[in-house]
């Protein structure tokens, strides 16, 4: 909150902070004039789902890539000490709060949706806008039509 207990405005704050770490341009926040999303084909409840995280697998050994996991057994924990979050004011510890196996499994059992995918997705954090789209997204695009996911979830850390 400011001095006057207004909200910082985060784009305002991240602005801020490149500035005081010296960089010469302002952040440039991704943009898409064309949304890549897409309306399901079939009602919610017929449609497989997968899940994807920007956490890294927990033998991450420093290369940022794509990967996938086998949604049973759940990974007890996933690598996410590299990422950027307010550490002296949460934790990861807690891995289904950015990797919701269970919930979504619970879900499925209810009948809101069909069912999980084999895998879960990884794709972790990248500050490059043009890797993400040029690599990464085909890359998790293609995995997902390979597990028959009909839609997915994306679950940030």
């Amino acid at each position: 909150m400011t001095e006057l207990g207004e909200p910082v405005r985060y784009i305002d704050r991240t602005r801020h902070y490149y500035r005081a770490l010296g960089y010469a341009k302002d952040y440039v926040w991704a943009r898409h004039d064309d949304v890549p999303f897409a309306r399901l084909h079939k009602p919610l409840a017929a449609s497989r789902i997968a899940l994807i995280t920007t956490a890294s697998p927990a033998d991450f050994k420093g290369t940022r890539q794509v990967w996938s996991g086998q949604m049973t057994p759940p990974p007890a924990k996933l690598f996410t000490t590299n990422l950027a979050w307010d550490k002296e004011s949460t934790h990861t510890d807690d891995r289904e709060s950015f990797l919701p196996i269970e919930a979504a499994s619970a879900l499925a059992a209810e009948g809101v949706f069909a069912g999980l995918t084999g895998r879960f997705h990884g794709v972790p954090t990248e500050y490059s806008q043009r890797k993400t789209t040029e690599e990464d997204a085909p890359q998790v695009l293609q995995r997902l039509r390979d597990d028959g996911a009909d839609a997915a979830i994306l679950c940030p850390l």
